[in-house]
C-alpha cells in the first residue's frame, strides 16, 4: 500500500468516536517528531490536540505561517451490523476505502502528514513556517476544548496564522471539483414558551403556550431576514425540535421548548438576529426564556487572496478542473481560525458518504491528496 493509504488504515481502526482520540495524535506527533517538527499535545477536558511546526526555530517567529487543520474524531458508526464490513476495520473494495472517518476526515488528515514529511525532506530550509492543528473535538455538539481552545492559546502566545487549508471532505463528485472558500454562520436558540397547565375541558382556566407560540412561530418561518448577497444566500431560520405536552390527551401543558437555528450570512449579524427574534416574540406576549449559543461567525477568503487563488490553481492544473467557489455546507473548525486575520479555505475528498453507513473514499483520490497539499506549500513557502 501507499504511505497514505497505511497511514488511513491505521487511523480508521482506531475507534475515536469524540472526544475519544484513541491514541491517533500520539502516532501522527511521533511521526512528525522523526520528521523535523516541533510537536506539542495540548489536551484541555477530555480533549486532545495537536500543534506541530516545522521552519524557524522559537514558538513565535516573523514571517509567513501556513497551517493544515483536521480532526482525528469521528462520529459514532450507528448499528454496525447495518455496515457491509466493521466501520472500524478499514476493508479496500471497488477501488473505495471503506471504514468510519474515511471521508471524514482521517484520510484527510493522513495526507496532510504525508504532504508535510515530503515537503521539509524536498525543502528543509523553506521560508516561514508549516504547522499542522488537530483536535479530537470537532464532531462533538459544543467543540469548547478543541480548536477553539488552541486559538485562545495562541492568542495568549502571540502566534498568528496567515493561511490555513481545512481537510474537510468538501468535493461533490470528483476530487477538486469544489472548495470551501468561507462558511456561513450558525447561531442556535432554546426557547422556552411558559404557558398555565390545566384540564383541556376548561381552557379558560388555562394558558395553551402552543396556542400562544403558533403565531409567533409563523412570524418567524416568514421572516426575511436579510437577502444574502454575492458570496452567500439568504440566512435560514430553522425550528429543529419542538416538544410540549405531559403525555395525556386530556392535559394542556404548561410548557413548549423549542430549538431554533440561524444560518446566516455576512449580510446579517447575530446580535441583529438575536434582537428581531425576541423583538418577533414580546410582539406576541410570550412568557419566554432564551438561551443563544453562538456556533461561530460567518467568514470568507475574498477573490484575489493569495491561498484561495492558489488552491483554485492547483485544482485545475492537478485534477483537471475548475473548481467551484463555494461558501455552502454547515460549519468547520475554520471558524476558529479566520478571526485570526487568516485566508481559510478547505479542500478534501467527495462527501458524498459523510456520517453514513458504509462511509467511504475512492483510494485513487486519496493517493493524489498528498500531492495538492504538498503543492500548497511548495506554492506558498519553498
Amino acid at each position: 500500500m501507499s504511505d497514505v493509504l497505511d497511514l488511513t488504515c491505521e487511523l480508521i481502526s482506531r475507534r475515536s468516536v469524540t472526544p475519544e482520540d484513541a491514541g491517533c495524535l500520539r502516532l501522527i506527533g511521533e511521526r512528525l517528531t522523526c520528521a523535523g517538527f516541533h510537536v506539542e499535545h495540548l489536551r484541555y477536558g477530555d480533549v486532545d490536540n495537536l500543534w506541530a511546526t516545522h521552519g524557524a526555530a522559537g514558538a513565535v517567529q516573523p514571517g509567513k505561517l501556513l497551517v493544515f487543520l483536521g480532526h482525528t474524531d469521528v462520529v459514532p458508526s450507528g448499528p454496525e451490523a447495518s455496515w457491509q464490513s466493521p466501520p472500524f476495520e478499514p476493508t479496500i473494495r471497488d477501488g473505495r476505502l471503506y471504514g468510519r472517518g474515511a471521508a471524514d476526515m482521517k484520510g484527510s488528515v493522513a495526507a496532510m502528514v504525508v504532504a508535510l514529511e515530503e515537503f521539509v525532506v524536498a525543502h528543509p530550509t523553506h521560508s516561514g513556517r508549516v504547522g499542522l492543528l488537530l483536535t479530537s473535538d470537532e464532531e462533538g455538539p459544543t467543540n469548547l476544548d478543541g480548536v477553539r481552545r488552541v486559538v485562545e492559546h495562541f492568542r495568549a502566545t502571540g502566534e498568528s496564522i496567515d493561511w490555513c487549508v481545512v481537510g474537510e471532505p468538501s468535493a461533490k463528485a470528483r476530487l477538486g471539483d469544489l472548495i470551501r472558500v468561507g462558511r456561513r454562520g450558525s447561531l442556535s436558540g432554546t426557547l422556552t414558551v411558559r404557558g398555565v397547565q390545566g384540564h383541556v375541558a376548561y381552557p379558560d382556566k388555562a394558558l395553551n403556550p402552543i396556542h400562544a407560540f403558533a403565531p409567533a412561530l409563523a412570524e418567524l418561518a416568514a421572516e426575511r431576514w436579510d437577502e444574502g448577497n454575492g458570496d452567500f444566500p439568504p440566512t435560514s431560520f430553522q425550528v429543529s425540535n419542538l416538544n410540549a405536552g405531559t403525555g395525556a390527551n386530556n392535559v394542556i401543558p404548561g410548557e413548549l421548548k423549542a430549538l431554533i437555528n440561524f444560518r446566516y450570512s455576512t449580510a446579517s449579524r447575530s446580535d441583529d438576529l438575536r434582537t428581531r427574534t425576541e423583538a418577533i416574540l414580546h410582539r406576541h406576549g410570550l412568557d419566554i426564556a432564551l438561551d443563544w449559543n453562538l456556533s461561530g461567525e460567518p467568514f470568507l477568503t475574498l477573490p484575489g487572496g493569495c491561498l484561495r487563488e492558489t488552491v483554485v490553481a492547483i485544482c485545475r492544473e492537478l485534477c483537471g478542473v475548475d473548481p467551484e467557489q463555494s461558501t455552502g455546507g454547515g460549519t468547520s473548525d475554520g471558524r476558529f481560525i479566520a478571526p485570526m486575520g487568516a485566508e481559510v479555505v478547505e479542500i478534501g475528498p467527495v462527501n458524498a458518504t459523510i456520517h453514513k453507513v458504509d462511509e467511504c473514499v475512492a483510494v485513487d483520490e486519496l493517493e493524489q491528496l498528498p500531492a495538492i497539499y504538498r503543492a500548497v506549500c511548495e506554492r506558498l513557502l519553498a
